[in-house]
């Protein structure tokens, strides 16, 4: 196997798994405690969440840069302080969590981290080191040069592949080319992709095998249809990104009852 599937807590229970996208967002405003106390709730075990770096030096749990889409404000994560942006309201009584706050406030989930700016890269480092979360995150980022950055501070930490590996590791899968898509993929535990990158498809029972063969896990993003989860999880994907965990956990269910009658 080229990489450590089952080394990490993260990667554990045995697949399939729901991966609540910046929580559970129906009655909750997304990356907020309540939506992932939202997600927990419906029986997940991993969340999915994003992080930038505040104006004191706090990983904080955002999806954006700024506070325009969220907030109604211009703003930048970057310009306020950790105090500051607790104190922006998003509603339901909500304001911005840090991560520290996150892996603190929920100790058994598993939590995807993607890493959206450099300022994130330290406070993330502390965040983590401070709850002793390795064994139960996945670090993530479009730029390998972060991802990397986090991964190599911690110890036994999972990760996923980023941008430029992803699009590799697919081109060499779609063309049967396995062995490059072992070397591609050694150092990471996952692919977290889209259905398609650049116009080849990812979600091919033959790609997937191809990553499987890799040792990684397949996991796909951001899967909100009950019968797009359905086809993924027959084509062997293993994690499912949603942003409907209630939906995705019915199906996993409905499956696991299928398989399992009475």
């Amino acid at each position: 196997m080229g990489a450590r599937i089952g080394s990490s807590a993260y990667l554990q229970p045995a697949p399939p798994r729901v991966i609540a996208h910046r929580g559970l967002a129906l009655d909750a405003p997304e990356n907020t405690l309540l939506a992932f106390l939202h997600a927990l709730n419906v029986g997940v075990t991993h969340l999915e969440t994003d992080v930038h770096g505040s104006r004191d030096a706090v990983a904080v749990v955002s999806h954006d840069p700024d506070l325009r889409r969220v907030a109604g404000r211009p703003d930048r994560v970057s310009e306020l302080t950790m105090a500051e942006l607790r104190r922006v309201p998003l509603g339901h009584d909500q304001g911005y969590c840090s991560l520290e706050e996150l892996l603190d406030a929920f100790p058994e989930a598993r939590v995807n981290i993607d890493i959206k700016s450099a300022d994130a890269i330290g406070p993330a480092l502390s965040a983590i080191r401070r709850t002793r979360a390795e064994r139960r995150v996945l670090i993530g980022s479009f730029s390998g040069t972060r991802r990397r950055a986090v991964v190599r501070g911690l110890t036994g930490v999972a990760t996923s592949v980023s941008a430029r590996g992803g699009v590799a590791a697919v081109a060499a899968a779609n063309a049967g080319l396995t062995p490059i898509v072992r070397r591609v993929l050694r150092d990471v535990d996952a692919t977290q992709l889209p259905v398609r990158v650049l116009g080849m498809p990812v979600d091919s029972a033959r790609v997937i095998r191809a990553f499987h063969a890799a040792g990684v896990e397949a996991h796909f993003w951001t899967i909100n249809d009950a019968t797009e989860m359905e086809r993924l999880l027959d084509a062997g994907a293993d994690g499912i990104v949603t942003d409907r965990a209630d939906i995705a956990m019915q199906v996993l269910r409905a499956r696991a009852g299928a398989a399992d009658p009475l």
